[in-house]
């Protein structure tokens, strides 16, 4: 018995085995599942490849267990759910493209067919389930040899494995990522010629990839790759503008693109949230728009973060993301992505901290976070010296918030209240008077009270001529 095999005690797995002896049918552990099974990576995904009808064999296991199965006839496939796992029965198949699409002609194959049609090596193993072999491992393209070199391989030749499904280009990026592995160089030099057939596949996958990327730990590691690959030119030129240092009478910048990846990997190891990582790659793609020399100062990007809130709109629709409120909390944190760092650098006023506060409302510890992953410095005491500043201001923010009740702010006099003390009808008095004491209480003039903001409206509305209904 495989080494691998043996210590996995996972019932499902055993009554397949068990199922496919009693039917005379072969049965395999393909796929993912078996490359984690060697990395040692927990996996809830186990997929299981019949040389047969595997439809059929999963309606056996079904019943056995009494569990629903969930049955994809276009596919050929069928999903099982138990309590921990995922499991994805399919026929052994072979596949073939036509020019202008991904999605294959499926035949039924052998079981060397169908691992060779499999996106990369490191995916093309299988560890049998069979009585007279269980827990061999099947490795017909050194799937293996890659796993421990690292190494992301195509098990055919790399133009035909990309023509056919150029999706798997971007796959070959985000199992880098995930995995922390390189991209073989023939691989990668095929991958920027076919850079272009990504013209057929749908923004929607794309994005799942481009999203899977940003969730592993290190995603640096996948957007070097789709930079070197030429992908991420064709998907987000705003990011790849950001590479290069200019050097003017000896003064340069730093190289915003790799600053922006640090960043990004900064922000995974504080944050699951897939949107503040979005806000991470994005923060700075006003940069390459704002760019200038002034010979006092050097290189400024004044402006940038308004100009890159408002390129957000144009990213998400070309990319088919959301757009709805989770493009609002991008473009909003980097619209304020500067404004902490100001208050680290400054003393720091309540009146500031309460602007802040009533800007970014409850994404206030989210544009913290943002900011503590810019620092990028390698300098130890200067990132001492900037993650203490941040210590202050958060510390103050804290204070702040808690005395005044900024966050999610609600104007403690109301427009009803406003035209029954005037005994008015809506008009614009109204809405300036509401302006007027929001900015009162902002600015620290008085608290964030009823009795404050009253005295404050009745004292605003007779400025403006109108007559307290006594």
């Amino acid at each position: 018995m495989n080494e691998f095999i043996k210590n996995i005690n996972i019932p499902i797995i055993k009554l397949i085995s068990e199922e496919a002896t009693i039917r005379g049918i072969k049965t395999y552990l393909v796929g993912g599942f078996v490359r984690d099974i060697i990395l040692k990576r927990k996996s809830k995904d186990i997929d299981v490849m019949v040389v047969g009808n595997g439809i059929d064999f999963a309606q056996g296991i079904s019943k056995k267990i009494n569990k629903k199965l969930q049955v994809f006839k276009n596919f050929g496939t069928a999903m099982l759910k138990t309590k921990n796992y995922e499991v994805e029965f399919v026929g052994a198949r072979k596949e073939s493209y036509y020019k202008n699409s991904r999605n294959p002609k499926v035949e039924q194959g052998t079981l060397e067919e169908d691992l060779s049609r499999r996106d990369f090596t490191i995916n093309s193993l299988a560890i049998s389930l069979n009585k007279n072999n269980f827990g061999e491992i099947i490795d017909f393209f050194d799937g293996k040899n890659d796993i421990n070199k690292k190494l992301i391989r195509t098990p055919l030749d790399p133009r035909i494995t990309f023509h056919d499904d150029p999706l798997r280009m971007f796959r070959a990026a985000r199992f880098a990522s995930q995995l922390n592995f390189k991209i073989e160089k023939e691989n990668l030099d095929f991958i920027f010629k076919e850079k272009d057939r990504i013209d057929i596949i749908s923004k929607e996958r794309i994005n799942e990839e481009l999203n899977k990327i940003l969730m592993s730990n290190k995603p640096s590691v996948g957007f070097t790759a789709l930079k070197k690959s030429g992908l991420l030119e064709i998907i987000l030129p705003e990011i790849c503008d950001l590479e290069g240092i200019d050097e003017i009478e000896g003064k340069k910048h730093k190289d915003n693109f790799y600053h922006t990846l640090k960043v990004v990997d900064n922000i995974c190891k504080n944050s699951e949230n897939l949107w503040l990582r979005w806000v991470a790659l994005l923060h700075d793609i006003g940069k390459a728009k704002t760019k200038k020399f002034h010979k006092k100062i050097g290189w400024t990007f004044h402006g940038h973060e308004y100009v890159g809130s408002k390129m957000v709109d144009k990213i998400f629709k070309r990319l088919k993301l959301p757009l709805n409120e989770k493009m609002k909390y991008v473009k909003k944190l980097i619209m304020l992505s500067s404004r902490p760092i100001v208050l680290s650098l400054e003393n720091i006023t309540d009146s500031a901290v309460r602007r802040l506060i009533y800007d970014a409302g409850n994404d206030i510890d989210d544009l913290l976070t943002l900011c503590e992953a810019d620092i990028t410095t390698k300098n130890e005491f200067l990132q001492k010296k900037y993650l203490n500043n941040f210590k202050i201001v958060r510390e103050k923010i804290k204070v702040v918030d808690e005395r005044d009740q900024i966050r999610n702010f609600q104007p403690p006099i109301t427009g009803e209240e406003i035209m029954n003390s005037f005994n008015i009808k809506p008009c614009k008095e109204i809405g300036l008077i509401k302006e007027y004491i929001k900015e009162s209480i902002l600015n620290g003039k008085i608290g964030n009270s009823h009795k404050e903001a009253k005295k404050l409206m009745l004292k605003k509305g007779k400025s403006l001529g109108l007559i307290v209904n006594e």
